[in-house]
């Protein structure tokens, strides 16, 4: 008889843990440290790294991981009813005197209420209404949860799909400042730029309470295989560093470091979100991922389509360093753990995977030719 209280306090405890589960991943808006959201989440990734290991194209592998975040909300809904089931199990032993498939029985058909099981006693009775209404709040919640994740999905992707454009795919710094160059040619870049860092710091700062409330979200891919959030505006933050980097006197400036700073803010939000070590404050004199031969690369690049350069390499590269070490390392980290598109300056995966350039049109460098389609 012991042992049956004995549960009852076991059970009464645990579903108030499972419920603070559900409670704090689908209805608290923010970051809430869910144990068992975070052991299901880290559970199929383990699960999706062994199914991606021995895979070579990056386009199947893409095609594999889309399925993670989708079955992650799936499993998820399991595990919770599952424990609540579980749990309602051991609320009942000492209403049916002990008899745990009865009990089994009796909560099973009310979390579901299905109503094949009627309860004995008052005490039970209290209990069966209890899971009953658990049942439908818990699925209530996760189909109500489902339209606000999608919702917050589209509006992130919209964004980086228009970047494909500017930045080619997968997306890369350099790349969207040479494309702004060679479409405007003698135009003024000005207006075009400081439109897209002012979008991008609202994108960010959206991206950050949408992706640490749902973090779910942070492992949705894009439905093109070369885009990713991440890339892209990682791409957009290495734009707005080799700006100030390069032309520290041409406009746009506040704007880019606005973009700058709200971007790093948001990576480390959600590195933060997603139990990953995080810097307060980096060393803007730390080592970074990128070199200096990528970056003179990129600069001979922008000096040949005349983008309005004022500093030398040698002098650029410092302040284009000092800009990349706020948000190189958690850039890095969160590159890796999403298994992101290894784009250029973007490091390296948890798979072996060789770098890959943006897609460009094959006259985008030759000033001389006739085609002007990007």
């Amino acid at each position: 008889m012991l042992g049956i209280w004995f549960g009852f306090a076991a059970g009464l405890i645990i579903v108030i843990g499972a419920l603070s589960s559900v409670v704090g991943t689908l209805v608290v808006p923010r970051a809430v440290n869910s144990r068992i959201s975070r052991a299901v989440g880290r559970s199929l990734d383990g699960v999706f790294l062994v199914l991606v290991r021995s895979v070579r194209s990056y386009e199947r592998r893409d095609r594999i991981l889309a399925w993670q975040s989708p079955l992650t909300l799936l499993v998820r809904l399991t595990a919770w009813l599952a424990l609540l089931v579980a749990d309602f199990t051991l609320l009942l032993l000492p209403s049916v005197k002990g008899h745990l498939g009865q009990a089994v029985s009796e909560a099973g058909s009310s979390m579901f209420t299905l109503g094949y099981a009627a309860p004995i006693g008052a005490g039970g009775t209290a209990v069966h209404y209890l899971a009953a209404f658990t049942g439908l709040v818990v699925i209530g919640l996760q189909v109500g949860y489902l339209p606000a994740l999608y919702a917050a999905f589209n509006r992130r992707e919209t964004e980086v799909s228009l970047l494909g454009s500017r930045a080619g795919v997968p997306a890369w710094g350099p790349e969207i400042l040479a494309r702004t160059k060679w479409g405007i040619q003698d135009g003024d870049i000005r207006p075009v730029l400081e439109t897209l860092f002012v979008s991008w710091e609202r994108w960010a700062a959206e991206v950050a309470e949408s992706h640490t409330t749902y973090l779910t979200l942070a492992r949705f891919r894009s439905p093109q295989p070369m885009s990713h959030w991440l890339i892209s505006l990682i791409a957009v933050m290495d734009a707005a560093a080799m700006h100030l980097a390069l032309a520290p006197s041409s406009e746009p400036k506040l704007a880019a470091r606005l973009a700058l700073r709200t971007g790093f803010v948001a990576l480390e939000q959600i590195a933060r979100a997603m139990q990953q070590s995080v810097s307060d404050e980096p060393d803007p004199d730390a080592p970074i991922s990128d070199t200096y031969d990528e970056f003179r690369g990129a600069s001979a690049m922008l000096r040949e389509l005349g983008y309005p350069i004022d500093r030398s390499d040698e002098e650029s590269w410092s302040h284009f360093r000092g800009w990349r070490a706020n948000y190189d390392a958690v850039a890095l980290v969160l590159a890796q753990l999403l298994d992101a598109p290894p784009a250029l300056w973007t490091g390296t995966r948890r798979w072996p995977s060789t770098q890959i350039p943006p897609r460009r049109p094959a006259a985008m460098l030759a000033r001389a030719a006739g085609h002007k389609r990007i």
